[in-house]
Formats: structure tokens, sequence, C-alpha cells
């Protein structure tokens, strides 16, 4: 079936840094005596390690992988906090990050091209259920969807066929929507379509299979589906 003529597809958010904007959460760091750039590394670190374990044939627990990774980058900075008190103080500006300035705009837009807009993260849906929530948006998402049931985080195949599972949407009506390449190109590979939201005008690397959308923003991408 042509692309054009398939039914309109159910939009698939992932959450960590395509919804959440990470960027307070450098606030956090300085807060207990880090450095704030320690945010990027903490995260791409979670990422790792949660991969590896998936690869290993685990499913962690995302915010538990976080506190372990982010005690061990901790420990070698002097921190005006005990480190336990710093761990739970900059996990907990984690849990109250904002969506980025165009998240709210692009789901009410999508919502009223007629696109359902769910949700599918490595992390637990408590986390998108308040972030959503904070941004007036959570009624226009349904549902959300953690990879913790499907006992393999993204991007294993298994994480987007539980979207489709749990959905009851074939896989090919499903368009993943994200700001990483490696999971646009997961969800490809598993026979989802991709978006990619590229918010940095960096290119997208070509080592990846080429994403179906590439959009500015999420508000670009309701535009570019309601043609």
């Amino acid at each position: 079936m042509d692309t054009k003529d398939r039914p309109a597809p159910l939009i698939v958010f992932d959450v960590n840094e395509t919804l959440s904007d990470l960027g307070p959460l450098a606030d956090a760091f300085t807060a207990v005596g880090a450095p704030g750039h320690l945010v990027d590394h903490w995260f791409s670190s979670v990422l790792r390690d949660g991969f590896a374990l998936t690869i290993a044939g685990e499913c962690p627990n995302f915010a538990d992988l976080g506190r372990g990774v982010l005690a061990g980058l901790l420990a070698g900075h002097s921190l005006n906090v005990a480190s336990d008190a710093a761990v739970e103080q900059i996990m907990s500006a984690f849990a109250a990050l904002p969506v980025h300035s165009d998240v709210a705009q692009g789901i009410r837009a999508l919502d009223a091209a007629g696109l359902r807009v769910c949700t599918l993260s490595n992390g637990g849906t408590a986390f998108a259920d308040a972030m959503l929530t904070r941004a007036g948006v959570r009624d226009l998402v349904d549902p959300l969807l953690s990879v913790q049931d499907a006992g393999a985080w993204k991007p294993l195949p298994r994480a987007y066929g539980y979207a489709a599972e749990a959905t009851g949407i074939a896989a090919a009506d499903l368009m993943l929507v994200a700001v990483h390449p490696w999971d646009c190109d997961g969800a490809m590979r598993a026979g989802l379509q991709a978006a990619w939201i590229d918010r940095t005008g960096a290119p997208y690397p070509s080592i990846f299979a080429t994403p179906d959308r590439t959009a500015t923003s999420i508000v670009d991408l309701a535009a570019q589906l309601s043609r």
C-alpha cells in the first residue's frame, strides 16, 4: 500500500528528550555542586547501560538505572550535600521536567488534524503522565506505553511490536516520532513509519534508515501530516 493511501497513522511519541526538555536539569546538578554539563553525560550513560542490559536479556527500570549511573558520576565531584541526597534531588528535578516549547501546540495541532497520539517510552508511564498533565495536553494522549510491559527497551523490535499489540493497530499504521535517529531506525526496522524531530539543525546520520518524515518541530510535523 502506498504511504498516501494508508490510514492516518497513530502517532507514537518517544518521551525522553523528544517531549521532555532536559535543559533545566543542569540547574539541579549545579545546585548540589556538580557541573551542569554532566546532564548529557548522565543521560547518554543511562541509555548506554540500558541498551547493554537489554541486549543481555534484561529490561532495567529507567529510574533505578538513572539513580545508579548518577551515583557513579557524582562520586568524582565535591558536592555540597550528601551523595544520596544529591541523587534524589536530581532525580526529583528530572521527574518535574517541562516539555519542549513546541510540544503542547504540536499535540493540539495533531489532534485538530484528526490524528491520535500516544507515547512509548524507555521510562515509566508515571513520568509521561505527570509531564503531559502539567503541559495541559494529557487528555489528548492515550495510551501511555512503557517498554517495561514489553520486556525490552527500544530499539529492540519487541518494544515497537508491543505498541502495535497494545493499541490494536498494525505496525505499518504507527508513526514513531523521536529526536533520536536510533529510535527512528529501530521503529522502521520493526515495520513502523518514523518521523525525526530535528530541533537543532543537525544532519541525520546516514548509517541509519532514512525516516519517512523530518520536521523541525512537532508543530511542523503536524502541518506536514495535515496536508
